[in-house]
C-alpha cells in the first residue's frame, strides 16, 4: 500500500451515528469513535444518509449545518439518483449528509426484506463515498466502512466497472458489528449496480447461490476488525461465522479484533443528570436513591431482595430463552428482575405474561426508554446478558460503571470485558460457559450469595466501577492500524 507522510485523513460511511439515527450498538460506536479520533488529531470524517429525523435531531441539538453547492449523481437501476448534502459539525466532527428523499425514507433503516429496490439507499451510500471528493475540498487516505450495509464501497472498488480504477486511491476497513446480518442478496442485482460478472463467484460474493454483501466486501477490503478480541476467534469457528468461518480463516491475516469503547460522559453515575442522585466509586450512597426510583417505578416496596435487570433486545441472540426459563424459577423467594426491550412477539408475550404472574417481583417495559434505562442500571444490583452470542456488548459495560455486577456467558465481548470474581481478586462479575438454563442459575445464584456477604459485595462493586472502558485504547489501535496500512506494515 502507498507510504503518505501527512496526517491521518478517515472517512466513515455508515448508516447509523448516534445520536443522529441509532438502531442498534453501531449507532453508538459511530457516536463515540470519530469523536476519539478526533480528538487524538486525526482527520475524521463521516458519511450518512438524512434517513427520517437526522435533520430533525441536527436543529434540536442546534449543530452547525450548512447545505453544499454541489450535488452527488449516481447511476444505478438505469437511471441517475441525484442527493444534495448537508454538512453537520457534531462534536467537531464533520458529518457528510446525503438527502436524498426517494431513497432515504425508511425510519427503520434496514429493510425487512432484501429486494431490488430496498437495496438502492445501500448502493447509494457507499458509492456516493466515492464521488464526495469532486464535491468537497477533502479527500479520505482511509476509507472506513461497517456491517453489510456499507460494504458494497470495498466491492465496488474492486468489481465495478467505473469505481474499480480507484482502487490505489485508498485503503479500506470493513468493521464486522454483528456477523449475524450479512446482507443476502438475489445476484441479479449486482448487474445493475455496475458490477463485473466477476463479482459473482465463489472467491468474491457467491454465497450457495446468492449474493452476500459482506462476504464480498471481507474479500475485497484491506483490513478487516470485529468489536472485540474474542469475536474475532469466534468468527473463524463453525458455531460462530454463520457460514464465513473458512473464508475469515484464510483472511486472518488481515482481521483483528479491537474491542469497542464506551462513552463515559453519557454512561457514568457521576454526571447523569438522569439519576436522581450522582454517585461515584468513592461515595456509592447515591445509587440508594436510584433503587428508590427503580422501586417506584415498578410500584415496589423495597423487600431487601436483590433487583435484576436486563435491558437490551428481545432475541435469541441476547439468550432471551434461557434467561426468562431461569427467572421464572428464581423469583419470589430469591430476587426480583426489571426487564427494559423490544424484539420477537413471542418473547415481549412472555415479559408481560410474568409482570400479571409475578406483579410483586417481575416488571417490564416493552419499548426503549432512554431514561428507564439509566435508571434500570443505576438501580439494580446485578445486569444479566447469556447471550448465545456477543461480538462486543455494551450492557455489561454500562452496569460496571453504574455498579450493577455483570452475570454474562463467556462469548465474544463479554468474555473479553468481565472477569469472573469467584476467579480472580480482581473480579468485576460472573460468568458461565455452557449456553443452557442450569449454568446461568448458577452464575445467578453465586452473584447473589455474594450480594448476601457485604464485605465481598463492597469489593466487587469497587472493582467493577474501577473498570475503565474508555474509548482511549480502542482508539489507539485503529490509529496504529490505519498508519499500518498507510505505510505498508499491516500484515506484513
Amino acid at each position: 500500500m502507498r507510504k503518505i507522510d501527512n496526517s491521518l485523513k478517515v472517512l466513515h460511511v455508515t448508516v447509523e451515528m448516534a445520536p443522529l439515527v441509532k438502531q442498534g450498538g453501531l449507532g453508538d460506536v459511530l457516536g463515540s469513535l470519530p469523536k476519539s479520533l478526533h480528538r487524538r488529531g486525526v482527520d475524521v470524517r463521516v458519511l450518512l444518509p438524512a434517513f427520517p429525523g437526522v435533520m430533525d435531531v441536527i436543529k434540536k441539538n442546534s449543530y452547525k449545518c450548512s447545505i453544499l453547492q454541489g450535488k452527488i449523481n449516481i447511476a444505478l437501476d438505469w437511471r441517475v439518483y441525484s442527493a444534495s448534502i448537508y454538512q453537520a459539525e457534531v462534536e467537531g466532527v464533520p458529518v457528510y449528509i446525503l438527502d436524498q428523499p426517494e431513497l432515504f425514507a425508511n425510519p427503520n433503516i434496514y429493510p425487512h426484506v432484501h429486494s431490488h429496490v430496498s437495496m438502492l439507499p445501500f448502493v447509494f451510500l457507499s458509492l456516493a463515498a466515492l464521488e464526495l471528493p469532486e464535491c468537497i475540498d477533502w479527500k479520505a487516505d482511509i476509507l472506513h466502512v461497517h456491517d453489510w450495509a456499507s460494504a458494497i464501497l470495498p466491492i465496488a472498488l474492486r468489481w465495478h466497472k467505473h469505481y474499480r480504477t480507484m482502487r490505489s486511491e485508498y485503503d479500506v476497513v470493513l468493521t464486522i458489528h454483528n456477523l449475524a446480518h450479512q446482507g443476502i442478496i438475489d445476484p441479479a442485482m449486482l448487474i445493475s449496480w455496475g458490477l463485473t460478472k466477476e463479482a459473482f463467484s465463489i472467491d468474491g460474493m457467491e454465497f450457495y447461490g446468492q449474493a452476500n454483501l459482506l462476504k464480498g466486501g471481507v474479500i475485497s477490503s484491506d483490513a478487516i476488525t470485529t468489536v472485540s478480541p474474542h469475536y474475532s476467534w469466534d468468527i473463524q469457528t463453525q458455531d460462530g461465522g454463520f457460514g464465513l468461518h473458512g473464508v475469515f480463516s484464510s483472511l486472518k491475516g488481515k482481521l483483528s479484533g479491537i474491542l469497542n469503547g464506551i462513552d463515559y460522559e453519557v454512561w457514568s453515575p457521576a454526571n447523569d443528570a438522569m439519576l436522581p442522585a450522582k454517585y461515584s466509586v468513592d461515595d456509592v450512597s447515591g445509587k440508594l436513591e436510584s433503587r428508590k426510583k427503580l422501586l417506584e417505578m415498578c410500584k415496589w416496596t423495597d423487600d431487601g431482595k436483590p433487583i435484576i435487570a436486563f435491558v437490551g433486545r428481545l432475541v435469541q441472540q441476547k439468550g432471551i430463552d434461557i434467561l426468562f426459563t431461569t427467572l421464572d424459577w428464581l423469583m419470589v423467594d430469591t430476587c426480583r428482575a426489571v426487564v427494559i426491550g423490544s424484539g420477537l412477539p413471542q418473547y415481549e408475550d412472555w415479559a408481560q405474561q410474568f409482570s400479571r404472574t409475578y406483579p410483586d417481583y417481575f416488571w417490564c417495559f416493552t419499548g426503549f426508554n432512554d431514561e428507564m434505562a439509566h435508571i434500570a442500571y443505576a438501580g439494580s444490583d446485578i445486569t444479566v446478558m447469556p447471550s448465545l452470542f456477543e461480538p462486543c456488548g455494551l450492557s455489561q459495560l454500562i452496569a460496571m460503571s453504574y455498579g450493577s455486577i455483570p452475570v454474562v456467558r463467556s462469548t465474544g465481548g463479554l468474555a473479553d470485558t468481565v472477569i469472573d470474581f469467584d476467579s480472580s481478586s480482581d473480579g468485576t462479575g460472573f460468568l458461565f460457559t455452557e449456553y443452557s438454563t442450569d449454568e446461568l442459575l448458577k452464575a445467578i445464584y453465586r452473584a447473589i450469595d455474594t450480594y448476601h456477604d457485604l464485605d465481598r459485595w463492597k469489593t466487587l462493586v469497587k472493582n467493577a466501577m474501577s473498570a475503565d472502558f474508555s474509548w482511549d485504547l480502542s482508539t489507539t489501535s485503529y490509529i496504529n492500524l490505519y498508519n499500518g496500512l498507510r505505510n505498508g506494515d499491516f500484515g506484513a
